[in-house]
């Protein structure tokens, strides 16, 4: 069977590319004639994802389009005469960046407008979580014609280890370090890790160091507020660290360095960075929104509602707590498993089985 993918844009590090590449190869290893397309591929996957323009694209059996922005793609997938596969990775709600960039507020809004124009006209419907899933429902898609597939990533790029002797010094300086990874935008509610840091240093501890590792010029006036409140809080010099993207390399040496990783965010469809921490056997703690609960299960340290003192003791037990830090980790190599190469190619043959 003829099974391709396609996704609109192909970047090296982005959660929804790697998965789908990562799909690709399980399904060539079970037998199947399978190839990713794109409207736009970074230069070191030119070699590795085809250009949708390509005529190969529109001839598959199967085709699986990965949606999380609006593009030409939508209305060309719909328009296909072969199997039908939608697999949606979320848009985040339009409210959250309006306060902050209207060219975003609008492209959200449309995003989810044209989301909606595929319902009734897929074979299948797939959320990467089920409250992925239930939103197709909610935009009109017919339920029994929905399901999960989840992300499928690659946790070798955070648990492998390399050799780099300055960025170790860095970390290594005796300050704990928290981690958060991703884009910083309005969802994630960066504020709230600043606040967290702040209860944290009043009724815990002063000797800790916040990362965020990840893009800090998509949305800049969100930015800009940022900075604004850790001045005002008056911390020392370095103990808000925002690296920007980092290669695979450092980003497995901020995990392995990490004694935390926190995510406060408000809309997640999915949130890959939370089984990067659980790989590298980094604590999670979490507050309990959106795709977070489904896509940890019951591992970690979820907590609501957003009580950050409350909060700032749960970060102080799961940093000093050896017992429960070892409970923890422990719980979380039970729920990764749950992501594996095994579980992936088991949904892969029952879809393959469902559309034959």
């Amino acid at each position: 069977m003829i099974i391709n993918q396609w996704v609109p844009a192909a970047h090296k590090g982005d959660a929804v590319g790697d998965s789908a590449r990562r799909v690709r190869d399980l399904l060539r290893a079970q037998g199947h004639q399978s190839d990713l397309y794109a409207l736009t591929i970074d230069d070191d996957l030119q070699h590795d994802v085809l250009p949708f323009g390509d005529p190969s694209a529109r001839r598959g059996d199967v085709t699986i389009f990965h949606y999380a922005i609006p593009s030409a793609m939508t209305e060309a997938f719909a328009s296909l005469p072969s199997r039908r596969v939608l697999q949606y990775h979320n848009v985040t709600p339009a409210a959250f960046f309006a306060p902050w960039d209207p060219a975003i507020f609008r492209l959200t809004a449309f995003a989810r407008r044209e989301l909606a124009t595929l319902a009734g006209r897929v074979d299948l419907a797939l959320g990467d979580s089920d409250y992925n899933r239930q939103e197709l429902v909610s935009l009109g898609f017919d339920a029994s014609l929905t399901g999960v597939f989840p992300i499928a990533i690659d946790t070798a790029r955070v648990t492998r280890r390399v050799n780099r002797p300055a960025l170790d010094r860095v970390l290594d300086d005796g300050l704990v370090n928290f981690l958060f990874v991703g884009r910083i935008a309005p969802n994630k509610k960066i504020e709230d890790h600043i606040k967290l840091a702040e209860c944290y240093r009043r009724h815990v501890d002063r000797e800790f160091r916040c990362i965020f590792v990840g893009r800090f010029d998509a949305v800049p006036r969100y930015y800009s507020m940022i900075r604004s409140l850790i001045a005002a809080y008056d911390v020392p010099d370095g103990r808000h660290v925002f690296t920007g993207p980092v290669p695979d390399e450092e980003l497995a040496i901020y995990y392995q360095r990490a004694a935390v990783y926190i995510s406060l965010s408000e809309h997640e469809g999915f949130c890959v960075p939370l089984l990067e921490a659980m790989a590298a056997d980094v604590p999670v703690l979490a507050y309990a929104a959106a795709a977070v609960p489904d896509t940890l299960g019951g591992a970690g340290v979820q907590f609501a509602p957003k009580d950050l003192e409350h909060a700032a003791e749960l970060l102080g037990a799961l940093t000093f707590d050896d017992d429960l830090r070892r409970d923890v980790i422990a719980g979380q190599r039970r729920r990764l498993a749950d992501f594996g190469d095994a579980r992936i190619t088991r949904d892969l043959t029952s879809l393959v089985d469902r559309l034959s």
